[in-house]
Protein backbone atom coordinates (compact mmCIF):
# COMPACT_ATOMS: atom_id res chain seq x y z
CA UNK A 1 0.00 0.00 0.00
CA UNK A 2 0.99 3.94 -0.76
CA UNK A 3 2.16 5.64 1.84
CA UNK A 4 0.15 8.61 3.39
CA UNK A 5 0.82 11.77 1.81
CA UNK A 6 1.78 13.35 5.65
CA UNK A 7 3.99 10.83 5.87
CA UNK A 8 5.75 11.43 2.58
CA UNK A 9 5.79 14.93 3.57
CA UNK A 10 7.69 14.69 6.70
CA UNK A 11 10.54 11.93 4.99
CA UNK A 12 11.55 14.99 2.60
CA UNK A 13 10.90 17.46 5.25
CA UNK A 14 13.25 15.37 7.31
CA UNK A 15 15.81 14.68 4.72
CA UNK A 16 15.89 18.73 3.65
CA UNK A 17 16.79 19.59 7.11
CA UNK A 18 19.84 17.27 7.73
CA UNK A 19 18.53 13.68 8.14
CA UNK A 20 19.45 11.69 11.65
CA UNK A 21 21.19 12.56 14.42
CA UNK A 22 22.30 8.23 13.94
CA UNK A 23 25.72 9.80 11.58
CA UNK A 24 26.76 11.99 14.10
CA UNK A 25 30.00 11.94 16.03
CA UNK A 26 29.25 10.91 19.56
CA UNK A 27 30.59 14.16 20.50
CA UNK A 28 27.89 15.91 18.78
CA UNK A 29 24.97 13.72 19.35
CA UNK A 30 24.32 15.95 22.68
CA UNK A 31 23.76 19.36 21.16
CA UNK A 32 22.16 17.60 17.76
CA UNK A 33 19.77 16.01 20.69
CA UNK A 34 18.85 19.41 22.25
CA UNK A 35 18.03 20.81 18.70
CA UNK A 36 15.68 18.02 17.96
CA UNK A 37 14.03 18.25 21.37
CA UNK A 38 13.45 21.85 20.96
CA UNK A 39 11.69 21.03 17.30
CA UNK A 40 9.79 18.59 18.99
CA UNK A 41 8.39 20.60 22.07
CA UNK A 42 7.17 23.15 19.40
CA UNK A 43 3.43 23.67 17.89
CA UNK A 44 4.23 21.79 15.15
CA UNK A 45 6.16 18.37 17.21
CA UNK A 46 3.23 18.86 19.75
CA UNK A 47 1.21 18.52 16.78
CA UNK A 48 2.88 15.48 14.77
CA UNK A 49 2.77 13.52 18.66
CA UNK A 50 -1.11 14.11 19.01
CA UNK A 51 -2.94 15.33 22.30
CA UNK A 52 -3.66 12.84 24.85
CA UNK A 53 -7.08 13.02 26.72
CA UNK A 54 -7.64 15.35 28.89
CA UNK A 55 -8.95 12.95 31.77
CA UNK A 56 -6.55 11.00 31.71
CA UNK A 57 -4.18 12.01 35.24
CA UNK A 58 -0.53 12.63 34.33
CA UNK A 59 2.17 12.76 37.17
CA UNK A 60 5.71 13.56 36.41
CA UNK A 61 7.95 12.00 39.56
CA UNK A 62 11.47 9.82 40.76
CA UNK A 63 11.86 6.19 40.92
CA UNK A 64 14.83 5.79 43.10
CA UNK A 65 17.18 3.00 41.49
CA UNK A 66 20.27 1.70 42.21
CA UNK A 67 22.62 3.31 39.37
CA UNK A 68 21.12 6.57 39.47
CA UNK A 69 22.12 9.28 41.96
CA UNK A 70 18.70 10.82 42.46
CA UNK A 71 16.68 8.05 40.53
CA UNK A 72 15.00 7.71 37.38
CA UNK A 73 12.62 10.25 36.13
CA UNK A 74 9.53 8.59 35.90
CA UNK A 75 5.77 9.61 34.48
CA UNK A 76 2.74 8.21 35.55
CA UNK A 77 -0.32 7.45 33.37
CA UNK A 78 -3.75 6.97 34.99
CA UNK A 79 -6.75 6.58 34.02
CA UNK A 80 -10.48 8.63 35.26
CA UNK A 81 -11.42 4.64 36.18
CA UNK A 82 -9.53 0.98 36.83
CA UNK A 83 -9.10 -1.08 39.55
CA UNK A 84 -7.55 -0.70 43.14
CA UNK A 85 -4.67 -1.81 43.05
CA UNK A 86 -4.48 -1.35 39.55
CA UNK A 87 -2.79 -3.08 36.43
CA UNK A 88 0.11 -1.45 35.25
CA UNK A 89 2.27 -1.38 31.79
CA UNK A 90 5.55 0.09 31.85
CA UNK A 91 6.42 1.52 28.69
CA UNK A 92 10.09 2.35 27.33
CA UNK A 93 9.97 5.54 24.35
CA UNK A 94 11.96 4.51 21.09
CA UNK A 95 14.58 6.69 19.66
CA UNK A 96 17.14 4.46 18.70
CA UNK A 97 18.81 4.38 22.23
CA UNK A 98 20.15 7.65 21.59
CA UNK A 99 17.21 10.29 21.53
CA UNK A 100 13.60 10.39 22.71
CA UNK A 101 12.38 11.40 25.89
CA UNK A 102 9.04 11.17 28.11
CA UNK A 103 6.94 13.71 26.01
CA UNK A 104 7.77 11.32 22.71
CA UNK A 105 5.38 9.04 24.28
CA UNK A 106 2.68 10.96 25.57
CA UNK A 107 -0.03 10.34 23.40
CA UNK A 108 1.08 7.02 23.65
CA UNK A 109 0.92 6.46 27.24
CA UNK A 110 -1.91 8.16 27.89
CA UNK A 111 -4.45 6.39 25.37
CA UNK A 112 -2.97 3.46 26.17
CA UNK A 113 -3.35 4.19 29.91
CA UNK A 114 -7.25 4.76 29.34
CA UNK A 115 -8.47 2.55 26.76
CA UNK A 116 -6.83 -0.37 28.45
CA UNK A 117 -7.78 1.17 32.16
CA UNK A 118 -4.42 0.21 33.54
CA UNK A 119 -1.76 2.65 35.54
CA UNK A 120 0.98 3.42 32.26
CA UNK A 121 4.72 4.11 33.68
CA UNK A 122 6.67 5.71 31.31
CA UNK A 123 10.74 5.57 32.03
CA UNK A 124 12.73 8.18 31.41
CA UNK A 125 16.16 6.14 30.62
CA UNK A 126 19.60 7.11 30.54
CA UNK A 127 20.72 7.57 26.46
CA UNK A 128 23.93 6.87 24.35
CA UNK A 129 26.48 7.38 23.65
CA UNK A 130 26.97 9.08 27.53
CA UNK A 131 25.20 6.01 28.71
CA UNK A 132 26.19 2.93 26.29
CA UNK A 133 25.02 -0.71 26.08
CA UNK A 134 24.21 -2.08 28.55
CA UNK A 135 23.08 0.99 30.83
CA UNK A 136 19.85 1.66 28.83
CA UNK A 137 18.73 -1.69 29.41
CA UNK A 138 19.87 -2.03 32.93
CA UNK A 139 17.67 1.24 33.82
CA UNK A 140 14.54 -0.26 32.36
CA UNK A 141 15.00 -3.24 34.23
CA UNK A 142 15.86 -1.63 37.54
CA UNK A 143 12.53 1.21 36.84
CA UNK A 144 10.97 -2.36 36.67
CA UNK A 145 12.07 -3.82 39.71
CA UNK A 146 11.43 -0.95 41.45
CA UNK A 147 7.76 -0.42 40.76
CA UNK A 148 7.05 -4.03 41.60
CA UNK A 149 9.30 -3.93 44.46
CA UNK A 150 6.75 -1.01 45.94
CA UNK A 151 3.73 -1.03 44.60
CA UNK A 152 1.43 0.52 46.93
CA UNK A 153 3.58 3.71 45.93
CA UNK A 154 1.51 4.11 43.23
CA UNK A 155 -1.45 1.93 44.16
CA UNK A 156 -0.31 -0.85 41.18
CA UNK A 157 -0.76 -4.31 41.18
CA UNK A 158 2.63 -6.17 40.59
CA UNK A 159 0.63 -9.80 39.60
CA UNK A 160 -0.82 -7.75 36.38
CA UNK A 161 2.74 -6.02 35.23
CA UNK A 162 3.20 -5.82 31.51
CA UNK A 163 6.34 -3.90 29.42
CA UNK A 164 5.48 -2.17 26.67
CA UNK A 165 7.70 -0.02 24.12
CA UNK A 166 8.01 1.40 20.77
CA UNK A 167 11.47 1.28 18.04
CA UNK A 168 14.43 1.02 20.85
CA UNK A 169 11.60 0.98 23.29
CA UNK A 170 10.59 -2.51 22.62
CA UNK A 171 13.92 -3.78 22.42
CA UNK A 172 14.45 -2.70 25.75
CA UNK A 173 11.38 -4.35 27.11
CA UNK A 174 11.49 -7.89 25.20
CA UNK A 175 15.30 -7.42 27.05
CA UNK A 176 13.66 -6.56 30.52
CA UNK A 177 11.72 -10.13 29.90
CA UNK A 178 14.88 -11.59 29.72
CA UNK A 179 16.85 -10.29 31.91
CA UNK A 180 14.46 -10.79 34.75
CA UNK A 181 13.51 -14.29 33.33
CA UNK A 182 17.31 -15.14 33.78
CA UNK A 183 17.64 -13.41 37.29
CA UNK A 184 14.56 -16.27 38.54
CA UNK A 185 16.74 -19.09 36.80
CA UNK A 186 19.85 -17.95 38.97
CA UNK A 187 17.05 -18.35 41.79
CA UNK A 188 17.59 -14.48 42.07
CA UNK A 189 14.44 -12.25 43.21
CA UNK A 190 12.78 -10.73 40.16
CA UNK A 191 9.46 -9.11 38.43
CA UNK A 192 7.01 -11.17 37.31
CA UNK A 193 6.37 -9.96 33.78
CA UNK A 194 3.15 -11.01 32.64
CA UNK A 195 2.83 -9.84 29.08
CA UNK A 196 5.40 -7.67 26.39
CA UNK A 197 3.88 -5.27 23.86
CA UNK A 198 6.32 -4.72 21.43
CA UNK A 199 6.09 -2.33 18.61
CA UNK A 200 8.05 -2.05 15.61
CA UNK A 201 10.68 -3.48 17.96
CA UNK A 202 14.29 -3.67 16.72
CA UNK A 203 16.12 -7.20 17.88
CA UNK A 204 19.17 -7.65 15.73
CA UNK A 205 22.45 -5.34 16.15
CA UNK A 206 24.66 -7.21 13.64
CA UNK A 207 23.23 -9.27 10.98
CA UNK A 208 21.15 -6.79 8.42
CA UNK A 209 17.96 -7.91 7.63
CA UNK A 210 15.86 -8.33 4.37
CA UNK A 211 13.94 -5.60 5.02
CA UNK A 212 16.35 -3.12 5.65
CA UNK A 213 17.53 -4.05 1.98
CA UNK A 214 14.03 -3.80 0.50
CA UNK A 215 13.34 -0.28 2.11
CA UNK A 216 16.40 1.46 2.93
CA UNK A 217 14.91 4.79 2.92
CA UNK A 218 11.60 5.25 4.94
CA UNK A 219 9.83 8.68 5.60
CA UNK A 220 11.41 8.56 10.13
CA UNK A 221 13.87 6.13 9.56
CA UNK A 222 15.93 4.56 7.27
CA UNK A 223 18.31 1.14 7.04
CA UNK A 224 21.51 3.62 6.85
CA UNK A 225 20.30 5.52 10.68
CA UNK A 226 19.64 2.20 12.14
CA UNK A 227 23.30 0.97 11.85
CA UNK A 228 24.45 4.25 12.75
CA UNK A 229 21.86 3.92 16.15
CA UNK A 230 23.47 0.59 16.86
CA UNK A 231 26.80 1.91 16.61
CA UNK A 232 26.23 4.62 18.89
CA UNK A 233 23.95 2.34 21.54
CA UNK A 234 26.88 -0.30 21.55
CA UNK A 235 30.94 1.40 21.32
CA UNK A 236 33.33 -1.60 21.53
CA UNK A 237 30.24 -3.61 23.31
CA UNK A 238 29.42 -7.34 21.22
CA UNK A 239 26.33 -6.73 19.58
CA UNK A 240 26.05 -10.36 19.38
CA UNK A 241 24.65 -10.19 23.44
CA UNK A 242 21.16 -11.52 23.60
CA UNK A 243 20.90 -8.30 26.08
CA UNK A 244 21.83 -6.40 22.63
CA UNK A 245 20.30 -8.62 19.63
CA UNK A 246 16.71 -10.55 22.00
CA UNK A 247 16.90 -12.70 18.57
CA UNK A 248 19.60 -14.36 19.25
CA UNK A 249 18.66 -15.28 22.69
CA UNK A 250 16.96 -18.61 24.16
CA UNK A 251 13.12 -17.35 24.29
CA UNK A 252 11.94 -19.84 26.33
CA UNK A 253 9.68 -18.91 29.39
CA UNK A 254 9.04 -15.05 28.58
CA UNK A 255 5.63 -13.82 29.13
CA UNK A 256 2.87 -13.36 26.07
CA UNK A 257 3.78 -10.95 23.70
CA UNK A 258 2.20 -8.91 21.01
CA UNK A 259 4.59 -7.47 17.84
CA UNK A 260 2.98 -5.04 15.56
CA UNK A 261 5.41 -4.61 12.49
CA UNK A 262 5.03 -1.95 10.20
CA UNK A 263 4.60 -2.07 6.27
CA UNK A 264 7.04 0.95 4.95
CA UNK A 265 9.67 -0.10 7.95
CA UNK A 266 13.29 -1.45 7.60
CA UNK A 267 12.82 -2.48 10.79
CA UNK A 268 10.18 -4.80 9.58
CA UNK A 269 11.85 -8.36 9.56
CA UNK A 270 13.37 -7.47 12.93
CA UNK A 271 9.96 -7.71 14.64
CA UNK A 272 8.36 -10.42 12.21
CA UNK A 273 11.64 -13.00 12.42
CA UNK A 274 11.19 -12.32 16.32
CA UNK A 275 7.21 -13.34 16.04
CA UNK A 276 8.76 -16.45 14.49
CA UNK A 277 11.22 -17.17 16.86
CA UNK A 278 9.03 -16.39 19.68
CA UNK A 279 6.71 -18.91 18.44
CA UNK A 280 9.60 -21.60 18.17
CA UNK A 281 10.29 -21.28 21.74
CA UNK A 282 6.57 -21.83 22.59
CA UNK A 283 5.82 -18.04 23.61
CA UNK A 284 2.68 -17.25 22.89
CA UNK A 285 2.56 -14.77 20.46
CA UNK A 286 0.42 -12.48 18.10
CA UNK A 287 1.46 -10.32 15.14
CA UNK A 288 0.29 -7.26 13.16
CA UNK A 289 1.45 -5.72 9.99
CA UNK A 290 0.26 -2.56 9.83
CA UNK A 291 -0.62 -1.88 5.86
CA UNK A 292 0.72 1.42 4.41
CA UNK A 293 2.11 2.01 7.95
CA UNK A 294 5.81 3.61 8.22
CA UNK A 295 8.23 3.57 11.59
CA UNK A 296 7.11 5.87 13.98
CA UNK A 297 3.09 5.74 14.18
CA UNK A 298 2.60 6.30 17.52
CA UNK A 299 4.69 8.61 17.85
CA UNK A 300 2.65 10.58 15.02
CA UNK A 301 -0.79 10.37 16.25
CA UNK A 302 -1.38 13.99 14.44
CA UNK A 303 -0.41 12.54 11.25
CA UNK A 304 -1.57 9.21 11.16
CA UNK A 305 -4.41 8.72 13.59
CA UNK A 306 -6.32 5.78 12.38
CA UNK A 307 -3.23 3.48 12.29
CA UNK A 308 -2.38 5.11 15.70
CA UNK A 309 -5.39 4.56 17.60
CA UNK A 310 -5.80 1.19 15.78
CA UNK A 311 -2.27 0.32 16.90
CA UNK A 312 -3.28 1.62 21.02
CA UNK A 313 -6.57 -0.52 21.09
CA UNK A 314 -5.18 -3.46 19.91
CA UNK A 315 -2.29 -2.93 22.65
CA UNK A 316 -5.05 -2.13 24.85
CA UNK A 317 -7.23 -5.74 24.44
CA UNK A 318 -4.00 -7.73 24.45
CA UNK A 319 -3.04 -5.90 27.80
CA UNK A 320 -6.79 -6.58 29.28
CA UNK A 321 -6.91 -10.25 27.92
CA UNK A 322 -3.06 -10.78 29.56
Amino acid sequence: MRLPLSLRVVGAARRRLGGSVAHLDPADVPAARAAVLRLQHGALGRAVIGTPPRDVVVEETVLPTPAVLGGLGIRVYRPPSCDAPAPVAVNFHGGGFVQGDLDQSEWFCAHVARAASAVVVSVDYRLAPEHRFPVPAQDCYDAVAALAADPGRFGIDPARLAVMGDSAGGNLATVVCLMARDRRREGLDAPAIAAQALVYPGVEMVDVLPSEREIPVAPILSAADIRGFHALYLGDADGRHPYASPLRADLSGLPPALVQTADHDPLRDHGERYVSALDAADVPVRHTRYLGAAHGYVATAGLTPRTSRQAVAEIAAFLRAM
